[in-house]
């Protein structure tokens, strides 16, 4: 297993945990909870994927990504007491979800050749549009359309991770620093109520 695959593997859990606990949260029936946990979890991926023409996505062809959802669907089923219960738990799946998924995204895009600029869309694209189908699903304006700094972080991480890719052999350490931008906008942006809105 190379470390893209186990990333995308972790990444699809994380993200079904957040789609599934939001739909708990909107009083989904158990076949609900699994739809928009398994679109939360493969929707970027698959678009990213479809518009690159890499086919077939990778979820048709490999059942550990539906393992991967169905652990994460009985995660958040086995925790959804505390994950209901503590908002900064949603934030943190999420959080994880879009920063490990923008470094899948381009990491799957430099494998086909493609530019810098491409790179950095797809690593969005994938990290994002999960959660757009699974907060429109459920009644959501998604947060990508919010005065949150959300796709701005995964775009600033994205360029943290190949910018450091081309100075620093150790993946594990720009992997590590573009999760942490990620999380660190995130957080910060959340927590001080900081947005790129502009005042016209």
């Amino acid at each position: 297993m190379t470390w893209v695959y186990l990333i995308d593997l972790f990444g699809t859990c994380v993200f079904a945990i957040s789609g599934v606990t939001t739909a708990i949260e909107k009083k989904f029936d158990l076949v609900g909870t699994l739809v928009i946990g398994f679109v939360t979890a493969v929707g970027g991926g698959t678009l990213r994927d479809l518009l690159l023409g890499n086919l077939p996505v990778g979820w048709l062809s490999n059942r550990d990504y539906f393992l991967a959802i169905l652990l994460g669907y009985v995660l958040a089923y086995i925790f959804k007491a505390q994950a209901l219960e503590f908002k900064k738990s949603m934030f943190l799946f999420d959080t994880v979800g879009i920063a490990l998924f923008t470094v899948l995204g381009i990491e799957t895009t430099r494998k086909l050749g493609m530019s810098v600029e491409v790179c950095l869309l797809m690593g969005v694209v994938s990290a994002c549009f999960g959660g757009v189908l699974r907060d429109t699903l459920t009644n959501e304006i998604p947060l990508i359309f919010r005065k949150e700094i959300y796709a701005t972080a995964c775009l600033a991480g994205g360029m943290v991770y190949l910018l450091l890719a081309t100075v620093c052999p150790i993946r594990a350490v720009n992997i590590g620093a573009a999760m942490a931008t990620v999380f660190l906008i995130r957080y910060f942006s959340v927590r001080r109520g900081w947005s790129l809105r502009l005042w016209v």
